[in-house]
């Protein structure tokens, strides 16, 4: 009997013990992740100079410290998320805000998006011309509006209505854009093109930022200027939710960059999440199977971003390059190439 009670107590230790191990770890707060992006495309180290690189280096780290400082400091994903895509829309090294590329008609048209995982809720812009970062349109429309998406001058006139920063149109401009511009109506004015740099890297020049905070949300946004010599009021799926930017604290946060017709087509971003609600798979396998088999079947080149909500990161593209990296406590990654 003696053996039998102390055979007892010794397992009833044991399940106390691991009962108070299994509330710790629930309680335990998440740590943070960040991710960002910054365009893919056809970006070859051997036309890219060590002074344009370290240009785009910096830019990146710049971003990865802006976010990184809100989130270490107990700050909300989204309020990261828009500030690092602030610092990429003022920016001219990438293809949103002040760096944006000009349309068929000599115009800069912007368009964004911006998800928030808890209560997926989300906000979406296109086609704006007078707005200075129009990731903060998105959230405006998102957290002051009963809509989704808003587009061209109602979208500006709400962002006035919230007291955005409103600019000139000539705000936009950039020599190297123009230029790009004047190139391809020269060679074949019905022609769309990726934007370039002086090097002649090109790519599809959208930025992104996902991100989880300590509190466990996980945001994503994303922002564009589009494709140059674009017409019609043409917009990708950067502004498109489930296409380029999708939220779910329950899977994870994406934000994609490529060509946006297959993007949208194939709701890429809500792929990601989906086969990780609907088959159990895991972040990577979700991600390497849209990218590197669904979507070059499809004939799609580009890549995206993501966390998941066990701060799991991902950045998988199908093209030569991608402006990317990742920030968590005490790691950090920035990349351009493919090795």
């Amino acid at each position: 009997m003696r053996y039998l009670f102390s055979l007892l107590m010794i397992v009833c230790l044991f399940s106390c013990a691991n009962d108070n191990n299994q509330k710790d770890s629930q309680t335990m707060p998440p740590k943070y992740a960040l991710v960002i992006h910054g365009g893919a495309g056809t970006i070859e180290r051997s036309s890219m100079d060590s002074a344009t690189e370290k240009a785009y280096v910096d830019a990146l780290n710049f971003a990865l410290d802006t976010g990184e400082k809100i989130l270490k400091e107990g700050g909300k994903s989204i309020d990261a998320v828009e500030a690092v895509i602030k610092t990429m829309e003022d920016n001219p090294l990438f293809n949103a805000g002040k760096g944006a590329v000009f349309t068929n008609e000599g115009k800069n048209e912007l368009d964004a998006s911006i998800m928030t995982g808890d209560d997926q809720k989300a906000g979406a812009i296109g086609g704006v011309t007078t707005v200075k970062h129009p990731i903060s349109l998105a959230r405006a429309v998102m957290e002051k509006s009963e809509h989704v998406m808003m587009v061209g001058k109602g979208a500006e006139a709400f962002a006035a209505k919230c007291s955005l920063e409103i600019v000139d149109p000539s705000y936009f401009f950039t020599e190297r854009r123009y230029n790009s511009l004047q190139k391809i109506l020269k060679e074949d004015s019905e022609k769309v093109e990726l934007s370039e740099d002086e090097k002649g890297n090109k790519k599809h020049g959208t930025v992104g930022c996902v991100a989880l905070d300590l509190q466990g949300n996980i945001t994503a946004g994303t922002s564009t200027g589009g494709m140059t010599n674009k017409k019609f009021n043409r917009i990708g799926d950067a502004p498109i939710i489930g296409a380029g930017t999708f939220a779910d604290n329950k899977t994870c946060g994406v934000s994609c960059t490529g060509h946006g017709e297959f993007f949208i087509r194939y709701t890429v971003a809500r792929d990601i999440a989906a086969m990780m609600e609907y088959k159990g798979s895991s972040l990577k396998e979700a991600c390497d199977y849209i990218i590197y088999q669904k979507l070059v079947e499809k004939g799609g080149e580009g890549g995206l971003i993501a966390i998941d909500h066990q701060g799991n990161i991902e950045m998988p593209f199908n093209s030569s390059g991608m402006y990317r990296g990742w920030a968590k406590e005490g790691q950090r990654e920035v990349k351009i190439y493919k090795d």
